[in-house]
């Protein structure tokens, strides 16, 4: 594993795609941050919040070849041929992922010494925020690694880690639209409407309990809680794991 993550870590530095990276995500934060000191009211929390909603750009971006451009390159098959442990490179693959984004965040941990240093207020809330992007950047990584692993080809990792995002950045949205679909799809066919909107907000319950944005919103108050945490590791492991299995099929397709 440790092998694994030197190498793709290190890759990052030998190609365009950390820098790029690591430019988007520093031009920014830093324009939400000069922004909000221009107006006198810099909050740390609020620029983390805004920074979430650009997983969509920058998890495709660096997630994207990390196995599909070993397909491209033919040296896939030495996951196959040695004995080497398959969740092993996977979990390399994710930590070499995770540490480019903790290097991309340095910029935010400066922004915050800048507000302090000017008698600024680095609350609870904005650590809770800082907290949660961390965890989400892990559950988005994880989906981008999944993606990158079923296909052979990079754009098409990156649209479809896009896409997934997308659908989870927007939950709340579709939840809602859904829920009312439903309520009024029922409500046509003769359904009493307390019966038919108890239905319809059941389904924008359930949908909004997939939301990971929705679990986590309290952090950014300084509530904590553990539950959302495990909520976004468990979907994690499960993309991670999943991953595993896509890789262990070809294994056994190619012996």
């Amino acid at each position: 594993m440790i092998a694994v993550f030197k190498r793709e870590f290190l890759s990052y530095f030998r190609s365009p795609v950390g820098y790029i990276a690591i430019a988007l995500f520093s031009f920014l934060s830093g324009y939400i941050f000069v922004n909000n000191f221009a107006t006198g009211a810099v909050n740390i929390a609020s620029e983390v919040i805004s920074l979430r909603s650009f997983f969509v750009v920058i998890v495709p971006i660096i997630t994207m070849g990390l196995f599909a451009e070993d397909k491209k390159r033919g040296t896939e098959i030495l996951y196959y041929t040695s004995p080497i442990d398959l969740f092993s490179v996977v979990a390399g693959k994710f930590l070499a992922a995770f540490c480019l984004y903790g290097i991309m965040f340095v910029n935010v941990f400066i922004h915050m010494i800048v507000t302090k240093s000017c008698d600024g207020i680095v609350d609870i809330g904005a650590w809770g925020s800082v907290i949660v992007f961390f965890f989400l950047a892990m559950l988005f990584i994880s989906i981008g690694i999944f993606a990158s692993a079923i296909t052979d080809s990079q754009i098409i990792a990156a649209i479809f880690s896009f896409i997934m995002i997308m659908v989870i950045q927007l939950l709340s949205t579709i939840s809602s639209l859904a829920g009312n679909a439903i309520a009024a799809f029922l409500s046509m066919l003769g359904v009493a409407s307390e019966s038919s909107n108890s239905v319809g907000e059941a389904i924008t319950n359930g949908i909004n309990w997939l939301d990971p944005f929705a679990k986590t919103s309290d952090f950014r108050y300084g509530s904590f809680s553990v539950a959302p945490l495990v909520f976004c590791i468990s979907f994690a492991i499960v993309f991670l794991f999943l991953t595993f299995r896509v890789l262990e099929k070809k294994r056994w397709a190619k012996s």
